[in-house]
């Protein structure tokens, strides 16, 4: 029997009404700690690196969860790993102020961000964009699967529709 394509592992979901929350073989990185760690001591004496308290529902990288009213967060720039050259992106990202336990998990997306539409960008070991694609509410799984099951994919860019900005970034395992 042939191996079943990520669009019909989808389908036969959606007529049995089930659904995942983790991708077999996949790994979520939010931001590495010793950029989050230089991130924070420049927060109070770098132009690029800002203290904030007033962003209730701030996308928080460090964590991967939205942030509470009050929690004290930093917002700096950012460039990820993959894209290099005229790929390479700088952007803002908001982070705890202090160091945070990090995220629940590794294997499987984070709750805060399911459920609003997110645009992928898949990049080559050499760090070119390889494909591209908004994922809407309930098919991230899905999307995540079908590019990842491509061999020439090394790495997942999730990033908002809205406002471009990188939440995290998906690799096999």
């Amino acid at each position: 029997m042939a191996a079943l394509t990520a669009i019909q592992r989808a389908e036969d979901r959606r007529r049995r009404g089930t659904s995942r929350t983790t991708v077999e073989g996949m790994r979520i990185h939010a931001l590495p700690t010793d950029v989050l760690d230089r991130a924070r001591e420049r927060a109070a004496v770098d132009g690029h690196h800002e203290s904030h308290r007033e962003s209730a529902g701030a996308p928080l990288r460090c964590c991967l969860r939205k942030a509470e009213a009050g929690e004290p967060l930093i917002l700096f720039r950012y460039t990820p790993t993959a894209g290099v050259g005229p790929y390479e992106e700088v952007g803002p990202v908001f982070a705890h102020a202090e160091p945070c336990e990090g995220p629940k998990s590794t294997a499987e997306f984070p709750e805060a961000f399911r459920h609003a539409a997110r645009t992928l960008r898949a990049y080559t070991a050499e760090g070119r964009i390889h494909d591209g694609e908004i994922a809407q509410p309930g098919t991230l799984d899905d999307r995540v699967t079908a590019l990842l099951d491509n061999p020439e994919v090394a790495e997942i860019q999730v990033r908002s529709v809205s406002h471009g900005c990188f939440l995290f970034a998906i690799t096999r395992e």
